[in-house]
């Protein structure tokens, strides 16, 4: 069984930062794009940040300049460093992947539980 575990959520004042982390574990063969999707209440969950196996990466125009995804293939992990937090950046962040398992098992969109992240004004 494969599976996404986030970590890292927490409360935090306007201006600060945190560090979400995702581990993938399980019989993983490859771990292709990887991402972080946040839901506010009340509304859609939406696309924070992605990278690809390359490290190529792609932003939400209200996170760029104050968010940082990076991943560390050799231990199935992505990051989400978070500065300048806004109370609009409040919500459940979500880990996502595409993963292929072994026997030929795949998961083209894998979710973690979520963690929260509250930001205070």
């Amino acid at each position: 069984q494969v599976q996404l575990v986030e970590s890292g959520g927490g409360l935090v004042q306007a201006g600060g930062s945190l560090r979400l982390s995702c581990a993938a574990s399980g019989s993983i063969f490859s771990i292709n794009a990887m991402g972080w999707y946040r839901q506010a209440p009340g509304k859609q969950r939406e696309l924070v940040a992605a990278i690809t196996s390359g490290g190529r990466t792609n932003y939400a125009d209200s996170v760029k300049g104050r968010f940082t995804i990076s991943r560390d293939n050799a231990k199935n992990m992505v990051y989400l460093q978070m500065n300048s937090l806004k109370p609009e950046d409040t919500a459940v962040y979500y880990c996502n992947a595409a993963i292929s398992g072994y026997s030929g098992r795949s998961y083209s969109s894998l979710w973690g539980q979520g963690t929260q992240v509250t930001v205070s004004s």
